[in-house]
């Protein structure tokens, strides 16, 4: 059931005669003592170990004995009669333990039977082996956990991408590439926060149910408060809330959580996803492009030790100048014979969008027929770094408009690799003009437009009171970390990505 090296390996086996054979070692183990004791603790972890004592050499730990306390789960065992070997991993790494029946006796024979993916305990002493491995030689060892279901062979590691999607408890423990990706991710977001709080901003908690949902467009999920007798949205966005702090006179607010868009999974999409959304007041859209210029840069550093990093398979190097262009640019850029001076003519527009299969509503206006062909032709070539800048109104609105040409606002999405990492815009603290652009979505609302957005008159009443000039910014967690961690898909950075339900 086991390989020579003691590994169970699953392909052409029965995965079932493994697991009853485990049930059967457990009920056996039941009849002795206590099955699952927590009375185990280590003094010692294998990183630790390895740091403190890796150049260390076999005299010089024979002269200065270390007794060490180690856990972990056996990812590897080796039996050679009166001694083995057995690779034990915790959240540091892995370091072997040498074992002798001298030794350990009774237990030495119990580990005879122990498996692959047990959890044990063993007290001993440092040395070096005699090909040079720091380990522990035990003398005393302990089953913590009897793992009911064999691991993936070590060679092929969970081969399945939607099983290691699926069941990602397992995916950690065979694959280190996996772990990395997610502490890189920890480490991307305490990086913001002290690169934030160094700026004086503040963290802040808003509702994630809300009674109106807003802050951008997007169809919402929807529950029901039974003590309020009330319908309420999961939150497509925090902004209307932090927006509402700027004006009560925090300033300068941020908040990393949770947003849900009942939308489509795909490689680039999770229906609950994470966010940094920030703002601060006295600034504008052209601080926050310098903002997150310095900010990738940072993390670059933070991360590799170098502005010049990989993905999927592309040097970027991030030390330039990000590019900014204008939608209309984008546009013309990318669409040979288009007629820059009819970008603004919806009969013209329309007929482009036919041309490239794109199906459009009636009642949309040159604004939103530009993003159209936009997304459908130019999106997917902003590779390098690009602030794409000047987006329209109609699509827009929470945005300010711009003071020399209204048909377009303060606003920008920044783009890495064809695909759209941040939002951010100048923010619209007109109330009479919010109010008129609230009104203009909720006709798009009743028009069809399922991902319009509802008029919050709460918000309205609160620029009312006067909100200062103020920039904000959204940045997708997720895709940012799938950048710097050069992974292709957006399942691959969240730990557990929604998925069909699976059948038992």
């Amino acid at each position: 059931m086991t390989d020579k090296n003691g590994n169970d390996g699953n392909d052409g086996g029965d995965e079932n005669k493994l697991i009853a054979e485990r049930r059967a070692k457990l009920t056996e183990l039941r009849k002795l003592r206590t099955a699952y004791p927590n009375d185990f603790r280590r003094d010692a972890l294998a990183g630790q170990l390895h740091d403190a004592y890796g150049e260390r050499s076999g005299e010089w730990l024979e002269a200065n004995p270390t007794r060490v306390k180690v856990g972990g789960r056996v990812m590897f065992k080796r039996v050679m009669g009166k001694a083995s070997f057995a690779k034990m991993a915790d959240r540091t790494g892995q370091v072997q333990l040498f074992l002798q029946a001298e030794a350990l006796g009774a237990a030495y024979d119990a580990f005879k039977g122990w498996d692959v993916g047990d959890i044990i305990g063993a007290s001993g002493v440092l040395f070096r082996t005699k090909t040079g491995e720091l380990s522990v030689r035990a003398d005393s060892l302990l089953l913590l956990v009897k793992s009911l279901r064999p691991l993936p062979d070590k060679w092929h590691g969970l081969a399945d991408t939607e099983t290691r999607y699926r069941r990602r408890y397992v995916d950690l423990i065979v694959s280190e590439e996996s772990r990395k990706v997610f502490r890189a991710r920890t480490r991307v977001i305490g990086y913001l926060r002290d690169f934030l709080d160094a700026l004086d901003f503040i963290e802040v908690e808003t509702p994630m149910m809300q009674p109106i949902p807003g802050g951008a467009t997007a169809r919402p999920f929807k529950t029901h408060h039974n003590a309020l007798d009330l319908d309420m949205y999961l939150r497509i966005a925090p902004e209307l809330y932090l927006k509402r702090l700027i004006v009560g006179g925090l300033e300068r607010v941020y908040e990393i959580n949770r947003n849900f868009r009942n939308e489509g999974l795909s490689t680039q999409h999770n229906p609950e996803f994470t966010m940094l959304e920030l703002y601060l007041a006295y600034a504008d859209y052209r601080d926050l492009m310098d903002w997150i210029e310095k900010a990738t840069r940072g993390l670059a550093e933070t991360l590799h030790g170098s502005q010049t990093i990989s993905y999927q398979g592309r040097a970027f190097d991030l030390a330039k100048p990000f590019r900014r262009v204008t939608i209309e640019q984008a546009i013309i850029e990318n669409n040979p014979g288009i007629d820059p001076l009819s970008l603004r003519d919806p009969t013209y527009l329309r007929k482009r969008c036919e041309l490239l299969g794109l199906k459009v509503d009636a009642h949309d206006g040159p604004g939103k027929l530009q993003i159209e062909i936009f997304e459908k032709t130019a999106e997917s070539t902003l590779i390098d770094p690009t602030f794409v800048f000047a987006y329209p109104a109609e699509v827009s609105p929470l945005s300010r408009a711009n003071d020399a040409d209204p048909f377009v606002t303060d606003r920008f999405e920044f783009f890495i690799g064809g695909r759209e990492i941040a939002n951010g815009f100048s923010e619209l603290n007109d109330p009479e003009e919010q109010a008129a652009r609230f009104r203009a979505q909720v006709a798009r609302k009743d028009k069809g437009d399922e991902e319009a957005m509802f008029y919050d008159a709460d918000y309205v009443r609160a620029l009312e009171y006067g909100m200062p000039p103020t920039a904000g910014l959204g940045v997708g967690i997720d895709r940012l970390v799938m950048f710097l961690t050069d992974s292709a898909s957006i399942r691959d950075v969240i730990l557990f990505p929604h998925m069909r339900p699976e059948s038992f």
